[in-house]
């Protein structure tokens, strides 16, 4: 005789009783998500997460998500290295914060490489964002869904649309090919994540900043700043964010438990590709609402940023990161 849950069992009962124990143990897992955004105030990110987290308590499959927002359980650049050792399973991040890490991901914030939403979209399924992908993978992290936000310049000065406007700034961008390029108009800079960017303005230690459409909203930046250069037509910032998962946390699921999951996050893309055009909007709206001047560049004071990135930003990825010129081509093959 075997005991299991506290009843007596013949041995071929019991070891049924010890296999379907054993699976509901295995099924019962919670899986951690880390992101550096407000939580339920309507980010995109944020939104992404959550769908993921409802979904998969619905599919009623033994797996849980629970969202850890506004960098409570990780610093935002600390994310990368989490998931890599296994210590997170999910996050909506900014690939280009782990540039250090692997440089061809700067790339992915590449000033006026990506023209708007259109066409980010079009580069999820070129042989450019495969073969970040296959870095991605084999660091043992991959996409659970792609997400590329457009965004725009703050100051607490004048409007900032051709590059001496940037001149004597205190400034900050989200990654190194913007601060080349930024440095290259002048100004000087100082490295942070969004999050921190309402604090360094709020105190002087920023003059002006760029980041996302919804962080622009989500960090309430239009309380510090006096103008907003909107993305409009001719966007000099459009940087990939998607929502990443361990591959070590991916293969601990069943076959349900993933195909689950991918689904959750599929719908999670759709809703972003959608919400991102929106954010743009909601930007432009909710700075004038607050006073804060509103413009946008026009082809020609954008050709003049794209003319400085070119001899700073493109040069030195092109000469400076292995295989960088021949992903550079490709990247920009995408029309």
């Amino acid at each position: 005789m075997f005991r299991c849950m506290n009843i007596l069992f013949p041995l071929g009962l019991a070891v049924a009783c010890l296999t379907t124990s054993f699976a509901v143990q295995a099924a019962d897992m919670e899986m951690r998500a880390s992101h550096q955004w407000p939580g339920g105030k309507g980010d995109i990110r944020d939104e992404m997460v959550q769908i993921i987290a409802r979904d998969m308590q619905n599919a009623n499959l033994g797996v849980s998500v629970k969202v850890y927002p506004g960098k409570s359980l990780f610093k935002p650049k600390e994310q990368w290295a989490a998931m890599v050792d296994g210590n997170l399973d999910i996050t909506a991040f900014p690939l280009a914060y782990a540039g250090g890490r692997h440089p061809e991901f700067n790339l992915t914030l590449m000033p006026g490489l990506v023209k708007n939403h259109d066409h980010a979209s079009r580069l999820n399924n070129s042989e450019f964002m495969r073969r970040v992908k296959k870095i991605m993978n084999d660091a043992g992290v991959m996409v659970l869904a792609d997400t590329w936000l457009a965004g725009g310049f703050v100051s607490t000065k004048d409007c900032i649309l051709e590059p001496d406007d940037v001149k004597g700034m205190q400034f900050r961008a989200a990654g190194k090919a913007f601060n080349q390029m930024l440095a290259g108009a002048g100004a000087s800079i100082a490295s942070m994540p969004s999050s921190e960017i309402y604090s360094a303005l709020q105190t002087g230690v920023l003059d002006g900043a760029n980041t996302s459409s919804a962080s622009l909203v989500s960090y309430r930046i239009y309380e510090q700043v006096k103008c907003l250069t909107a993305p409009g037509d001719h966007a000099l910032w459009v940087m990939y964010e998607p929502i990443l998962m361990a591959k070590k946390s991916f293969d601990k699921l069943s076959m349900d438990q993933k195909l689950a999951l991918m689904k959750a996050a599929g719908k999670a893309e759709q809703y972003a590709y959608a919400k991102a055009k929106v954010t743009d909007d909601v930007l432009v709206e909710t700075y004038k609402k607050n006073g804060v001047k509103v413009v946008t560049m026009t082809a020609e004071q954008a050709a003049k940023w794209r003319a400085i990135a070119d001899t700073t930003s493109y040069k030195s990825f092109a000469e400076k990161v292995k295989g960088g010129k021949e992903l550079l081509d490709l990247a920009l093959s995408v029309e």
